[in-house]
């Protein structure tokens, strides 16, 4: 794995040596960036994005935007395996300080998004088998954590079928091989 892209393009991004963690592929990661640059559907700035990564993992996606100029990330992740991975892949750029790394359970405890902190991208990429995104996608509702113009991407696999909560709009989605991007906002 590799950041693909802007000032840090070509840096390995360390991996983690379980399989609990399901790193984001380079392909993957590709295509998110292409259709954030190129969709006709939404307009977002990457260098003038503050981005919260949930379920960040090695933080491969939230790397890829610092990487990309992007105004701030937040990474949130609890798992104890993959924390120092995370830690330890940041700590490579020594030359970025636009960063947070927040150790929290979202499915429980999504109090930091209390200081009103608002999103132009908030990526979401649990694991397969998580079924709470319905609940996360309210929360994140409920503390008006998107902005307006925001976009939300969820990483889910290709044969989920998620339930989605009705104020949360699809504005775009695509299958890239076992998994599939959602681009969507809050209505």
């Amino acid at each position: 794995m590799r950041i693909i892209g802007g000032n840090f393009r070509g840096k390995k991004i360390l991996e983690p040596k379980d399989k609990e963690t399901r790193p984001l592929k380079d392909l993957t990661k590709e295509s998110i960036f292409n259709i954030i640059n190129h969709s006709n559907k939404f307009s977002i700035n990457i260098e003038k994005s503050n981005v919260l990564d949930l379920f960040s993992g090695t933080g491969s996606f939230g790397l890829e935007c610092l990487s990309r100029k992007a105004k701030h990330v937040s990474f949130v992740e609890n798992y104890k395996k993959i924390l120092p991975i995370l830690k330890k892949n940041l700590s490579n750029l020594k030359s970025i300080s636009n960063y947070s790394i927040i150790e929290k359970n979202i499915l429980i405890d999504l109090n930091f998004l209390e200081k009103k902190e608002k999103f132009d991208i908030i990526f979401l990429d649990p694991p397969y088998k998580e079924k709470e995104i319905g609940n996360i996608l309210n929360n994140l509702s409920k503390y008006k954590a998107l902005k307006t113009n925001g976009v939300i991407i969820i990483h889910r696999h290709k044969k989920e079928d998620d339930n989605f909560p009705e104020k949360f709009k699809i504005i775009e989605e695509k299958k890239y091989g076992i998994s599939k991007i959602i681009f969507g906002k809050f209505i």
